[in-house]
């Protein structure tokens, strides 16, 4: 299944994107696809809807993040080695953890503002996890079972805030519209090989990044089980992979978003984001 939420921020809907591309609405059936719709449980009674019966949505309607309701938005850092080498930093030896705020989290082609002040906005295109079924002390080999679904995630990121200002990285990778999320949340049934998809980003058409999930450091099941040593996951948790090189602090020289250019990414078998960049 291709989950879905549409309509205005704060009002969205839940729905589906059937075989012909178009959106179903779900609403007589669930209120969001958020918290226990995303249990085991859950997805099976929305699989054992005949979706033909389901009423179209006509037009085309805002797209907004695939999940709602995120309780954490949790980030790995540094975890394609390539990356690492182009930001100047080492390889990890363990997941490099930090967080994305809720409120960074916005629809796949909504504007994303550059703050006030920033010199230093830069892109990512990244694999997002989504946790179906919650748990902790979680092993490796049962990790992929507790996923709901995977989609895009844009980590947006302020580099002189998240490097050269002290402190963690948070205050760089939080800011309002640094977490576009969708368009579609994917269940695991449709996605295939999780550690094998092409991923891309381009900025006014110029592709920036052109990796795959396949040069991971750390595998989803990996950081899954990792993650729950040191904290509970629940339905809804979104997890940010990483990102492949190609970001704008590895050009030479470096490159970064001023505002009014135009992002574009996507990967394999999840759909494509579209941002216009906008000053906050």
């Amino acid at each position: 299944m291709k989950l879905l939420r549409y309509g205005p921020p704060g009002q969205e809907k839940p729905g589906l994107l059937d075989a012909e591309g178009k959106i179903r609405d779900l609403s007589a059936h669930v209120d969001d696809i958020a918290g226990s719709v995303l249990t085991p449980e859950g997805l099976a009674r929305l699989a054992g809807i005949d979706f033909r019966d389901l009423p179209a949505v006509d037009g085309s309607p805002r797209i907004g993040p695939c999940v709602g309701r995120v309780g954490k938005f949790i980030c790995i850092g540094l975890n394609y080695a390539d990356h690492a080498a182009e930001s100047g930093m080492a390889i990890p030896s363990e997941p490099v953890v930090f967080n994305k705020w809720t409120s960074a989290i916005c629809g796949p082609d909504d504007d994303v503002e550059i703050p006030r002040g920033s010199v230093k906005t830069d892109w990512e295109v990244e694999l997002g996890v989504v946790i179906g079924k919650g748990g902790k002390y979680i092993e490796e080999k049962d990790a992929l079972s507790h996923v709901a679904g995977y989609c895009v995630i844009n980590d947006v990121s302020e580099r002189e805030w998240q490097i050269e200002r002290g402190g963690t990285w948070d205050k760089g990778k939080g800011c309002d519209t640094f977490g576009p999320i969708g368009p579609w949340l994917v269940t695991p049934d449709e996605v295939g090989d999780v550690g094998n998809l092409h991923m891309w980003l381009e900025v006014d058409g110029k592709r920036y990044q052109d990796g795959s999930t396949a040069t991971m450091i750390f595998s989803v099941a990996h950081i899954i089980s990792y993650l729950s040593r040191f904290l509970s996951l629940q339905p809804g948790d979104v997890i940010s992979t990483g990102t492949p090189p190609g970001v704008g602090l590895g050009q030479k020289p470096p490159v970064y978003l001023k505002g009014g250019e135009t992002m574009r990414l996507g990967i394999e078998g999840l759909g494509v984001q579209t941002q216009k960049v906008v000053k906050a």
